[in-house]
């Protein structure tokens, strides 16, 4: 990262300025619907002012206050992902020509540059995390690399985390870490008063440079550290010590996956939710008329019967099979396949579940061992 400096609240339009002159559609956080959600965003007072959250196992409020902060709350239910990693999106199209013969074209994404402000720290984690799924040695998807390499990312640190993140345990959080530099373009701190800002990519430099900034004093510092003190001594929950996917990988008949079972409804919401999952499914939409077919690929989940079904049979019939290929996929076998856990402790899948399930309970009754 570059020197830090610091940009008074005052100034914040002054960014959103910069980006747009480099031809970069903002998207950021705005109150919809009852939820912080990423959305386009032109000016700074559409930002959460005085806005918070309040989140829990299964339950997620906004409460408004006088604080005259932007970034005074956790995170919404939606992460970076959509972004990169489209909900739905067309592959290829087949049209019949005048000849009558079928003809493939490939449908070409121009996807215009974007930049995301305001994204977390278990949001940037989460950005590696994709990034070595979708861009990795033995395959690369070509719609994720070019919206990827269009996004700018503005990455605020975490001041304000909820009762549902565990993002310490897992070392992703509340404040970016030096690894994941390289994913943020600019890197904010939220203060009283202003922003700390440091650079981490030629492109924030950029952006950096054209901000009317000021030197930022020891005083900023000390409360930047002490407001990260505070964020990590509020999380109460963690995933479990230890070797977790060795342990859980030794506990696949726990009776434990059938207890939660008994309460998952198998919805899906935090695979939807989740900033890494990346399952989907494919299949051809033809038009009314006959004339085309798309090719269209949009997202899935594992607890769905379609997920695990080959030639006509279901393989996980259960939701107790469902649970457990989620949460032993996301915490132990994604070790295998991309080197590291699948969870950055955002707890998006605690709160938006209808049934309240806490992964990290659950995670440290079946890594207990045995029967117990």
């Amino acid at each position: 990262m570059s020197v830090i400096r610091f940009l008074p609240r005052a100034e914040l339009q002054h960014l959103l300025n910069c980006l747009e002159r480099a031809g970069y559609r903002c998207i950021g956080p705005r109150v919809r619907d009852g939820a912080i959600v990423f959305d386009e965003l032109s000016h700074v007072d559409e930002l959460p002012r005085g806005v918070g959250d309040e989140q829990a196992p299964g339950r997620y409020r906004l409460e408004s206050g006088d604080s005259k902060r932007l970034f005074a709350w956790a995170n919404g239910p939606q992460a970076i992902k959509p972004q990169l990693f489209a909900p739905r999106e067309t592959l290829w199209r087949a049209e019949r020509g005048e000849s009558g013969q079928i003809e493939f074209k490939e449908v070409v994404a121009e996807p215009a540059p974007v930049a995301i402000i305001g994204a977390r720290p278990c949001d940037v984690a989460a950005l590696a995390i994709q990034d070595r799924v979708f861009l990795g040695d033995r395959y690369r998807d070509p719609l994720y690399g070019r919206r990827r390499e269009g996004l700018f990312v503005v990455a605020v640190n975490c001041s304000h985390p909820s009762q549902s993140c565990f993002c310490h345990s897992t070392g992703t959080g509340p404040g970016v870490d030096p690894s994941r530099h390289e994913h943020v373009d600019l890197l904010l701190t939220e203060l009283e008063h202003g922003y700390l800002i440091s650079a981490g990519s030629e492109a924030g430099q950029e952006v950096f440079d054209c901000l009317p900034l000021a030197e930022a004093v020891d005083q900023q510092f000390y409360e930047a550290g002490q407001q990260r003190l505070a964020a990590e001594r509020a999380q109460m929950r963690s995933l479990p010590e230890g070797d977790i996917a060795k342990r859980l990988m030794a506990n696949l008949d726990h009776p434990r996956w059938q207890e939660v079972a008994e309460r998952c409804l198998a919805c899906g919401n935090c695979t939807m939710v989740c900033p890494t999952c990346f399952c989907h499914r494919e299949g051809d939409e033809p038009a009314l008329d006959g004339g085309t077919t798309e090719h269209v690929r949009q997202w899935d989940s594992c607890f769905t019967q379609g997920h695990s079904a080959i030639h006509g049979f279901v393989l996980r019939q259960e939701t107790a099979q469902r649970y457990r290929q989620w949460l032993s996929h996301k915490l132990a076998s994604w070790h295998e396949q991309f080197g590291s856990s699948g969870c950055v402790g955002c707890g998006r899948c605690l709160t938006w579940c209808p049934s309240a399930i806490d992964m990290t309970e659950e995670a440290a009754a079946i890594c207990g061992g045995g029967d117990e």
